[in-house]
């Protein structure tokens, strides 16, 4: 089974939302919200690709996906529904532009315009900063080909637009994806 435009994939949790926690043992719920986006699943396995993809992806790999992927809504009449990119089952339709970082062979790597950025401590300075981390800055954890090309690396101190960043947790680390175009500055 192939789609002509879309790839099919299934929740790497098996389900749509990741808002419990295990503590000493015990299964803790952390949001009983179906509308809060922070407790939305965000990894997806690749169970196909579209027809005639030619890209880096296969089936198997591991993708970072948008939070209205898996979520349930509810009509103007109070009853729960699958989202657009729900299929059957527990599989889902998945256009391009709804994912942004693909795992491949146990690496990250950042897909089409987007890059990941780690945010930095608050520099100490004479003013007292009201912030734990530096506001527009931050360690560029995975760049796109894009941005490689022009002299940006894995590593890199770099400065970005305001509210750009959108926020992930990946293998427990926060960190902002950015489109490659928000990035303003290189620092070192």
């Amino acid at each position: 089974m192939k789609s002509p435009f879309y790839f099919i994939v299934e929740s790497l949790i098996n389900k749509r939302y990741n808002n419990t926690k295990t503590i000493s043992g015990l299964e803790v719920i952390t949001s009983t919200s179906e509308e809060d986006h922070i407790s939305s699943n965000r990894f997806a396995k690749v169970i196909e690709v579209p027809l005639g993809y030619k890209g880096p992806i296969s089936s198997g790999d591991i993708l970072l996906v948008h939070h209205n992927v898996f979520k349930f809504y509810y009509d103007m009449r109070g009853n729960q529904k699958s989202g657009k990119s729900f299929f059957k089952d527990d599989k889902f339709f998945i256009e391009p532009d709804q994912f942004y970082m693909y795992k491949k062979d146990g690496i990250w790597h950042s897909y089409d315009k987007y890059c990941f950025v780690k945010p930095i401590d608050a520099i100490d300075s004479y003013i007292k900063k009201p912030f734990s981390d530096e506001p527009l800055m931050g360690e560029m954890l995975y760049p796109n080909d894009y941005l490689i090309s022009k002299g940006i690396n894995k590593g890199d101190i770099v400065c970005f637009s305001p509210d750009c960043e959108y926020e992930f947790t990946v293998d427990d680390v926060k960190m902002y994806r950015i489109i490659d175009n928000q990035i303003t500055m290189k620092l070192n």
